[in-house]
C-alpha cells in the first residue's frame, strides 16, 4: 500500500482527529495510488498515523477513513460504520417516526464524502470524494443492510465533485422510481420531495426543526417567508395558526410544488397563503416601497458563500436581505434568518445580522441560536462553519 507522507510537524492535526489532509501538509507519496485508493498515513519520522482516502486533484489530498494505522478499509467496515450511523439516529427519542432523516453525515460519521438522507423507503446517496466514490457498491449494499430501504438514488451532482476530479452522476442504484410521487410526513404535514430533481437531495432535511420552531411562533402574525422552495416554513406558519402567509421564490417549478404541499394538507387554510414568484431581492424591496409590515420574517437563502473566497460578496448579500427584513418588522416583530454557507463562520454570520439590523436603524436581541437538526451531528473534530447556521431574533 502506498505511505502519504507528511512534512515535520503537519500531524497535529491528525493527533486532534480532524480529517482533512491538505496539499500543504503532505511532503509526497511513496507508491503509486489511483484516486480513491487507501494510503497509509505517515508522519515525517515513519510514525503510522492513520488511512486515508488518497484525491491527487483536491486541495484536500487525503480524507482519514480510520485513525486506526492497523485497521482494514474494505467491505466490512463499510458495514460496520454505516451500521453504527444509522443507530447513533435510532436512540434519539426526537427522531423516531420521522419519514425524513439524515442518516449519514459525512465526516462527522466517520464517512468523508458520503450524505444518506431516508425518506420514507427510499435513501437517497451523495458521494462527493474520491474515497466514497471508489467504495460505492459497498455504501450501497451496506446501506441497504442498515435500513432495508427498498430504493436507493444516488444524486452525486454537486459541484465539489469537480474539485475532486470526479464528473456529475445520478441514477437508481437499488430499485426504481415509484408509480406515485413520494411524500413524507414532518411533523404532521405531507410534503411532497422529489429526490431525482429537487435541491440537495430533494428537500431541506437541516431545516426540520426549525420550522416545527416556526408552528410554534406563528400564531396570529402575519408571515413572510422569503427563498420558500417547496413550502416547508410556510405550511408550518399556516398549522400554527399565521393570520397570513406570503411566500416568495424565484423557481416556477418549486413554487408549484409548494401550490400542491397545500392541497396535500387540506387542514390548513389555503385563504392565508399567497404564493410570489420573484427575484427576493427586488421584491423584498418592492415591498417597502408598498409600505408592507409583517410580524414574522423568514430568510432561509441559498447558499452565498461554498467556500471562504466568496466570502465578502456573500456577507454583502446576507447584510442587504436582513436590512429588508428587519425594516419590513412590525415593531416586537420576529426575524428568522439562516445560513448554509461553508464561508460564512457562525460569529461571522451574527455580526452581518448585527450590522443590518443597525443599518435598518432598529434595535434587535437573539432570541434564540437556530442549528441543524440532531440527525445533523458535528464531529467535535470537524468544522461546523459547513453546517447551518441561524439566528432568531425579536426587533423593539
Amino acid at each position: 500500500m502506498a505511505q502519504l507522507v507528511l512534512l515535520p510537524g503537519k500531524d497535529r492535526s491528525l493527533a486532534r482527529r480532524h480529517p482533512w489532509i491538505f496539499a500543504a501538509s503532505v511532503d509526497g507519496l511513496r507508491g503509486r495510488a489511483r484516486p480513491g485508493d487507501t494510503v497509509d498515513v505517515v508522519a515525517a519520522n515513519g510514525r503510522p498515523l492513520a488511512k486515508a482516502a488518497w484525491s491527487p486533484e483536491s486541495k484536500i489530498r487525503a480524507r482519514v477513513w480510520s485513525f486506526d494505522a492497523n485497521e482494514i478499509i474494505d467491505d466490512a467496515f463499510f458495514k460496520r460504520r454505516i451500521q453504527a450511523a444509522v443507530q447513533r439516529r435510532q436512540w434519539m427519542p426526537e427522531l423516531r417516526g420521522q419519514d425524513g432523516l439524515r442518516l449519514i453525515h459525512g465526516e462527522s460519521d466517520g464517512l468523508p464524502g458520503l450524505i444518506a438522507d431516508r425518506y420514507g423507503d427510499s435513501v437517497v446517496l451523495q458521494l462527493t470524494a474520491t474515497g466514497s466514490d471508489k467504495w460505492r457498491r459497498a455504501i450501497v449494499a451496506a446501506v441497504q443492510r442498515a435500513t432495508g430501504c427498498a430504493r436507493i438514488y444516488e444524486r452525486s451532482d454537486s459541484d465539489v465533485r469537480r474539485l475532486e476530479g470526479l464528473e456529475p452522476v445520478s441514477g437508481w442504484l437499488l430499485g426504481d422510481a415509484a408509480d406515485e410521487a413520494l411524500v413524507i410526513d414532518e411533523n404532521g404535514l405531507r410534503l411532497k420531495v422529489d429526490i431525482v430533481a429537487g435541491h440537495k437531495t430533494g428537500f431541506y432535511l437541516d431545516q426540520r426543526d426549525n420550522r416545527l420552531l416556526t408552528r410554534e411562533l406563528a400564531a396570529g402574525r402575519a408571515t413572510l417567508n422569503c427563498f420558500c422552495y417547496t413550502g416547508g416554513f410556510s405550511l408550518q406558519a399556516l398549522a400554527g395558526g399565521a393570520s397570513s402567509v406570503l411566500s416568495v421564490d424565484s423557481s416556477g417549478p418549486a413554487l408549484a410544488t409548494a401550490v400542491d404541499n397545500l392541497q396535500l394538507n387540506p387542514q390548513l387554510d389555503a385563504s392565508r397563503a399567497e404564493w410570489r414568484e420573484a427575484d427576493v431581492f427586488s421584491f423584498l424591496r418592492e415591498l417597502k416601497s408598498d409600505g408592507r409590515c409583517f410580524d414574522l420574517v423568514i430568510l432561509d437563502p441559498p447558499k452565498f458563500a461554498p467556500s471562504g473566497a466568496h466570502a465578502a460578496a456573500a456577507a454583502r448579500a446576507y447584510r442587504d436581505i436582513n436590512v429588508f427584513g428587519f425594516r419590513l418588522l412590525n415593531p416586537g416583530g420576529l426575524l428568522m434568518s439562516y445560513s448554509c454557507s461553508g464561508g460564512i463562520r457562525r460569529e461571522h454570520f451574527q455580526e452581518i445580522v448585527a450590522d443590518a439590523a443597525v443599518a435598518a436603524g432598529c434595535d434587535a436581541r437573539i432570541l434564540r441560536r437556530l442549528a441543524a437538526p440532531p440527525d445533523h451531528p458535528v464531529a467535535l473534530h470537524f468544522s461546523e462553519g459547513e453546517y447551518l447556521k441561524g439566528l432568531l431574533c425579536q426587533v423593539d
